[in-house]
């Protein structure tokens, strides 16, 4: 079957466990656990022979069971009915207390499909594929359609961890990661930056042994809080032949802004998660919630403050070697806010190149109402002098309309601005904007316009708004409503924002 007729095939079966009130989510939860089952179970037989190693069933003690049955692909597909349903329940339980790999793709996994029928239905359909005969691309494209599909389930709420794989595309084009080289993103979500890493790396190289291992084992490191989300991003990173099935887990559980772990990386790639406060949960050594705190102390920040966003900032400053790039979405109120906000921006570009921003239009993301952007800068040895020397915007904001659905952005959107990015050489670049061309949307300013702006703000704009003035030319009538309720949602979080401070304050 193509893999168009798989996804399809498979998304088939979602809607018909729709109706018992098994949800997309849910749903590709389910399917992750049994793929990963199913293909361990083809690497144990002829030609892989790996020979890897499957628990007993435990109780709810974690004690083996005596003359338990092994929770594998073999014993699970062998059963019918309420055996079957009862079994893969105990599978799930036994195989989350694991460690590696498999421990993290079954970490708090329960069976979400009551009816053994259905059940069966859905491992009878995987079991019907040699998943390790098809190449990465393949496996890859299809759960990346799962994905997708997912993400654009809006009531599962997936879409916040769903980047734009044209936005994505477009940042690691600029970047341009370099074979035996790290790669981290402290917020990865189901792991794109990764895996446009992954393909651009072995799209422009000719790989030796050597690199072909480090890109499989030692290439990216991330982090993911949500247990759902992260295991998702394990399975999608192992379709596309990125770790092994039995390794160590290269995706922590643990909240990144924590700590500085003290391990540093040659790029960062990252989305954070959108939502100014941050909070995070101290629990003690059984898991339980202790106490909720809303700022992150950490000596290695220029300032302590509750602001998301901020703090995954100059967390991703911290994580870079001497040497790293980084390129990040960030939301608008990074590059105007005042107090912590007007510090940070300070402190970034005296010791960073902060060399570009691209500005987005709404639209691009799940979350309404968010207005984002994209900082490029490479991080610099320590000086008395500002590392940043002059700042590059390109404006893909003004009189530029997109929507999730009927006008979704491409990788041709933003290939006027990659090609303009000039990652081959950034001192050549040229402007696109002019005194004659006042709506070029490539335009550069230097060091001192930006730090003489009030609160050193970066939240530039030059081109005429044409709904403004040209009532003729008015985008379409879903876009136009579209963009006023992404304009609404984005004043109603400012105004939350606000209520919130008050009553801290209070």
């Amino acid at each position: 079957m193509t893999d168009t007729a798989i996804i399809s095939k498979i998304w088939g079966l979602a809607n018909v466990l729709r109706d018992d009130g098994v949800g997309y989510g849910d749903y590709l939860e389910q399917i992750t656990y049994l793929l990963f089952l199913k293909m361990a179970d083809e690497l144990n037989k002829a030609p892989y022979n790996k020979g890897l190693v499957f628990p007993k069933l435990k109780d709810t003690e974690g004690n083996e069971i005596p003359d338990g049955e092994i929770c594998n692909w073999e014993t699970l597909s062998s059963k019918r009915g309420a055996e079957l349903e009862s079994f893969y329940s105990q599978l799930l339980r036994t195989l989350s207390t694991e460690k590696g790999m498999l421990g993290q793709i079954f970490t708090k996994s329960q069976n979400k499909i009551q009816d053994p029928a259905k059940l069966f239905r859905v491992i009878d359909m995987i079991g019907k594929e040699n998943w390790n005969l098809m190449g990465a691309d393949v496996k890859g494209k299809i759960y990346e359609g799962l994905l997708q599909k997912n993400a654009e389930d809006t009531k599962s709420g997936a879409g916040q961890y769903f980047t734009p794989r044209a936005l994505i595309q477009a940042m690691v084009d600029c970047v341009q990661p370099q074979p035996m080289k790290t790669i981290a993103d402290p917020a990865c979500g189901t792991g794109g930056f990764f895996l446009a890493a992954y393909d651009f790396i072995t799209e422009n190289h000719a790989l030796d042994r050597e690199e072909k291992e480090f890109l499989k084992n030692k290439t990216f490191y991330g982090n993911e809080i949500v247990a759902n989300t992260r295991r998702m991003c394990l399975m999608n990173m192992y379709l596309h032949n990125i770790g092994e099935i039995d390794g160590e887990s290269f995706i922590s559980p643990a909240d990144a802004l924590i700590a500085d772990s003290g391990d540093r990386y040659d790029y960062v790639l990252a989305n954070p998660p959108f939502g100014k406060k941050s909070s995070y949960t101290v629990t003690n050594e059984d898991g339980e919630a202790e106490r909720e705190d809303l700022s992150y102390n950490r000596q290695d920040f220029w300032e302590t403050t509750s602001n998301k966003q901020l703090n995954f900032l100059q967390h991703i400053k911290t994580m870079l070697k001497i040497s790293g790039k980084a390129a990040v979405v960030l939301p608008d109120n990074v590059l105007f806010e005042g107090g912590a906000g007007e510090e940070v921006r300070k402190q970034l570009m005296k010791t960073t190149d902060l060399h570009t921003i691209l500005r987005l239009p709404t639209g691009l993301f799940y979350a309404q109402g968010v207005k984002a952007n994209v900082l490029f800068f490479d991080n610099r040895a320590a000086s008395k002098e500002a590392q940043t020397k002059e700042i590059w915007f390109y404006d893909y904001r003004t009189n530029i309309h997109h929507t999730l659905k009927k006008k979704p952005m491409t990788t041709e959107d933003l290939a006027e601005f990659v090609k303009l990015y000039n990652a081959q050489n950034r001192h050549q670049r040229k402007e696109t904007w002019s005194e004659e061309n006042p709506d070029g949307r490539w335009r550069k300013y230097s060091y001192n316009e930006v730090v003489q702006r009030d609160k050193t703000s970066l939240d530039i704009f030059w081109i005429k708004d044409e709904s403004l003035t040209d009532l003729e030319n008015l985008p379409e009538p879903d876009v136009l409503a579209s963009e006023i309720v992404d304009n609404l949602e984005s004043g109603l979080n400012s105004f939350r924002e606000i209520m919130e401070t008050l009553q801290e304050d209070i």
